[in-house]
């Protein structure tokens, strides 16, 4: 068994996603076992943004591994600051960017890669929360930085300049190599009634290439139960944070994690891109954001 240590109980408002969703899926999962123990080689970080990148910083130079409530800090210079850190400490950083780890996203990656649409040109992307409370300072960095990571984590193509429009729901273009492009459109809206709060209400992408179109509904698989009040969904395999845990996992073992802190810095320099188009009112070129 891993020990893992779990520290703060922060996120974005009133989130407590220690407490909601990483202590139960350590509860269950049958490589950890949480400890109050300060020694233990794993530690769970969710404190206030304001200190995170701090608090991890201090993990990481005791040699900790660190599995990190998402943003994983304030800006994307800290990002990889933290990146940069990690390398030379020899220990994994991994972020809460749970989202990619679906089943459905994993397997259209994979049919991605294997060419199955030909040589993709354009993704459109929902990403939308129905009810729940809002964020401080907007959803772009809350529930922006999901479909973000899974977008370039589905081209693996890097971004090169980002149009954004801000409203009610945000609106993101994004160009990148050779050409592709992608759409994508992230918030939160009023709640709906069959759909918890703070609940995935859309949650779905479209990729064209050259020779096929992949159509995928990201909250699939599930049952969904309905009731004389409601309607909900239940899973029908491991939920997107226990996979979490399983890289995490992994990275423990292994010394190396398919999801890191350049991952974090990638979507967070592209959330400030976006935002800094919003503010201005125009196009925002990047270098290629890998």
């Amino acid at each position: 068994m891993i020990p893992v240590r779990l520290l703060g109980e922060a996120g974005l408002g009133t989130q407590n996603h220690q407490r909601d969703m990483y202590r139960p899926a350590f509860d269950r999962h049958p490589e950890f076992t949480i400890v109050e123990d300060e020694a233990a080689p794993v530690v769970s970080v969710a404190v206030a943004l304001d200190r995170r990148a701090a608090v991890i910083e201090r993990e990481i130079r005791a040699g900790r591994h660190v599995l990190a409530d998402k943003p994983l800090a304030a800006t994307a210079a800290e990002c990889e600051h933290l990146a940069r850190l990690a390398d030379e400490h020899g220990v994994v950083v991994v972020p809460a960017h749970h989202q990619r780890l679906g089943g459905a996203l994993r397997s259209a990656k994979a049919a991605i890669r294997a060419g199955r649409v030909g040589l993709p040109w354009n993704v459109q992307c929902d990403f939308i929360v129905a009810g729940g409370d809002p964020a401080p300072g907007g959803e772009l960095l809350n529930l922006g930085l999901y479909p973000i990571d899974i977008v370039c984590d589905l081209l693996g193509l890097a971004v090169t300049r980002v149009s954004a429009t801000g409203g009610p729901l945000d609106t993101l273009q994004l160009d990148h190599e050779h050409g592709v492009t992608s759409t994508i459109v992230c918030g939160r809206v009023p709640a709906v009634h069959g759909t918890a709060a703070s609940g995935l209400l859309l949650h779905r992408y479209r990729i064209s290439g050259s020779h096929g179109v992949l159509v995928i509904d990201a909250t699939r698989p599930a049952l969904h139960i309905q009731t004389t009040t409601a309607t909900k969904a239940a899973w029908t395999g491991p939920g997107t944070v226990d996979r979490l845990l399983d890289v995490l996992a992994a990275g423990v073992r292994t010394g190396r994690a398919e999801l890191g802190p350049r991952d974090a810095a990638r979507a967070q320099r592209i959330v400030e891109a976006a935002q800094q188009s919003i503010n201005e009112s125009r196009g925002v070129v990047l270098d290629a954001v890998r």
